[in-house]
């Protein structure tokens, strides 16, 4: 008889390891709580604006993603604004102008490393041994450390770790560089930079972060005889006698892949009451989590960045917080005048409030971009995602795809490789791979047994 399997969740894990299973012929139903797919990378309204609960860079190196963005019967070209890699501060002495261009790797950096604006030889010389020594050591660290200590151990200068490695790290890992660790952040280096030309892009969706994948997904999902229900939150997992599982004493499957929040997944874990999906929730249970902000402000139509995006420089003596101001605009026509800039690891930032950190962005924006008519927008919105990521710090027991029990697999993007040289940091790409991998540990009999 075929098997029957559910997945629980539909954020961007979840729809991974839905579409997986549809492609493997499975019929699933998928169940989610919310009325909007994508977890906690999905569309929200405020202001009669289609905005995203956080502004995201993807990375070309975001294999997965793009793979079944395309198996989802999107074109990636329309949906995403793609990008050489770069990190441009406005003008002016605290800045950089770093960006590479379109040569084969490594020579794409090693040409941006020379042309690079705002940077001393000194600070060219630092990020060239760094670089050169990572590519040594094959991109691996096998004792971890913080980020902070890695950049202090290959002597990067100050001013190199304030424009460059900082906000590549918070960025990347939503961990400050003090707390975060450098062992994933290498890992992270390797794909982007230390790939080929096109996996260091940066990619920048023009799209909702909804209809980019997961509703694709349930498409993809119901025309391959599966359901996507919303509003179907599932309070009970139910082990049987014969092996299978019973999800709110109605539906029950031969395999379940829990692909919803860490809390939430610990929560419905802990109700199986089974000895052996112990480590599991107490390794979920022991993050701590770490809050994105994203502050959207919207301005005249005619009022338009000359790039994109900008890096925002935090100089010293200033009180910055904005990392990232991007121009929506430019990447749909629709929101012109519209800015939204991240401030990741934003727990210090979001206890100020909306209207004082709002006015704080603005006047911000203002001064660095020397742009008067930045300091009074129209509207603004401030969507703080408490709990975005985790804290990804050096040995952070995670656990796997497998929670212990045969025929239940987890998926999320705090989920761990068995290759502790392939973990990611909590990104899309990282729940993406971790849904792939539960569908077909699954699908193949190849979970815990």
């Amino acid at each position: 008889m075929k098997q029957r399997y559910a997945v629980i969740g539909a954020g961007w894990a979840g729809c991974a390891a839905a579409m997986e299973l549809a492609r493997a012929g499975h019929a699933v139903p998928v169940f989610e709580a919310a009325r909007t797919l994508g977890g906690r990378a999905r569309r929200v309204e405020r202001e009669n604006t289609v905005l995203d609960n956080g502004q995201h860079i993807l990375l070309g190196a975001y294999t997965e993603t793009l793979r079944l963005i395309k198996l989802a019967g999107q074109d990636p070209a329309e949906l995403i604004l793609t990008l050489p890699l770069q990190m441009r501060y406005p003008a002016g002495p605290d800045g950089m102008d770093f960006i590479a261009p379109r040569l084969p790797a490594p020579l794409h950096l090693a040409w941006a490393l020379l042309r690079a604006k705002g940077l001393q030889r000194a600070d060219k010389l630092a990020l060239m041994r760094f670089s050169t020594a990572m590519r040594w050591m094959g991109w691996q660290l096998y004792n971890d450390c913080t980020v902070s200590e890695l950049l202090q151990r290959f002597d990067q200068t100050d001013r190199l770790n304030r424009l460059m490695w900082h906000p590549l790290c918070l960025a990347a890992l939503n961990t400050p560089p003090e707390r975060a660790s450098a062992r994933v952040f290498i890992n992270v280096l390797r794909d982007s930079l230390g790939a080929s030309r096109r996996a260091s892009d940066m990619l920048i969706p023009k799209a909702d972060l909804s209809s980019l994948l997961p509703e694709a997904a349930a498409r993809y999902v119901e025309g391959h005889g599966g359901q996507v229900r919303t509003g179907a939150k599932i309070t009970a997992l139910q082990a049987l006698a014969d092996g299978r599982w019973q999800l709110d004493d109605a539906d029950i499957f031969d395999g379940v892949i829990v692909a919803t929040s860490s809390v939430q997944a610990a929560s419905l874990l802990q109700g199986v009451h089974d000895a052996r999906l112990d480590e599991a929730v107490n390794r979920m249970q022991a993050f701590t989590p770490e809050a994105i902000s994203t502050c959207y402000l919207q301005y005249d139509a005619a009022v338009r960045l000359d790039l994109p995006f900008y890096a925002l420089v935090d100089a010293p003596g200033r009180q910055h917080w904005g990392q990232f101001v991007f121009d929506r605009g430019q990447l749909d026509a629709s929101q012109a005048g519209l800015l939204a800039v991240v401030i990741s690891a934003s727990g210090p930032a979001a206890e100020q409030g909306h209207g004082p950190l709002a006015q704080a962005i603005a006047a911000q924006l203002a001064q660095v971009l020397q742009r008067a008519d930045l300091a009074q927008p129209v509207w603004t919105q401030l969507i703080t995602e408490k709990r975005a990521t985790f804290a990804c710090t050096p040995d952070l027991a995670r656990p796997g795809n497998a929670s212990g029990v045969p025929g239940l697999l987890l998926a999320g993007d705090y989920t761990a490789n068995d290759d502790r040289a392939q973990d990611y940091p909590a990104t899309i790409e990282a729940a993406v791979r971790s849904g792939v991998a539960a569908a077909r540990a699954i699908a193949t009999g190849k979970g815990p047994k």
